[in-house]
């Protein structure tokens, strides 16, 4: 007779620590809404102001779907966030346009955009001081 052996399947254990902090409170996700600046992209508007350490939160609408879409879509662009924003400095909300299909690869162009975007108003408003 076999011994029964939990399904393994592919659970990944997270060992490292996450290259960012998630906003949580809905008071600091408001406050970056009234006085944050905006980046847009095709696929993806960011939301940002300066901060001590990296934030980060996902906002995905009823819009793009039912909850295991909405959920695929906040993983993609959780990884494509750690993948391309590990210097930033900044507290972030991450708003997806709605798609037809959603990659990780599209979320990490669109957050490079959204980047080279952030960096140039960066440098035009220190221009100006």
């Amino acid at each position: 007779m076999a011994a029964f052996l939990p399904y393994a399947g592919n659970c990944v254990r997270r060992t490292d620590k996450m290259k960012y902090a998630r906003l949580k409170k809905n008071a600091e996700i408001q406050r970056l809404f009234k006085s944050g600046r905006r980046a847009y992209s095709g696929a993806l508007t960011v939301i940002y102001a300066p901060s001590e350490q990296l934030k980060m939160a996902v906002i995905v609408s009823k819009k793009h779907g039912k909850a295991v879409k909405r959920n695929r879509i906040k993983r993609l662009l959780r990884q494509a966030f750690a993948n391309k924003c590990a210097q930033l400095k900044c507290a972030a909300v991450l708003i997806p346009k709605p798609a037809e299909e959603y990659s990780l690869h599209a979320f990490e162009r669109a957050i490079e955009t959204c980047l080279k975007k952030m960096s140039a108003a960066k440098a035009e408003n220190s221009a100006k001081s």
